[in-house]
């Protein structure tokens, strides 16, 4: 379960720079806000689906498996078994 965290963690962090590299593309001001200000990626992602679709939607991915692998090793921790 380690392994699906970490694959998480890992999904979510590509997704984020293809993220960060089509905000960038698109002006360097959207690119500047997106790594700089919360929620600006969001508000980008919003007014730009059609070319922010892809990497969005893996960096959901990529938290479900983070979410579904953390889950599983506080399960099995709380049920005494080695993580």
């Amino acid at each position: 379960m380690v392994a699906l965290f970490y694959l998480g963690g890992l999904i979510t962090l590509i997704g984020a720079i293809w993220l960060l590299v089509v905000a960038f593309k698109k002006s360097i001001w959207w690119g500047l806000g997106s790594l700089l200000i919360p929620f600006v990626s969001l508000i980008f992602v919003i007014l730009n689906w059609q070319d922010s679709k892809k990497p969005f939607l893996i960096q959901v991915a990529g938290v479900v498996l983070c979410l579904v692998g953390g889950w599983k090793l506080g399960s099995m921790a709380g049920m005494g078994q080695p993580v």
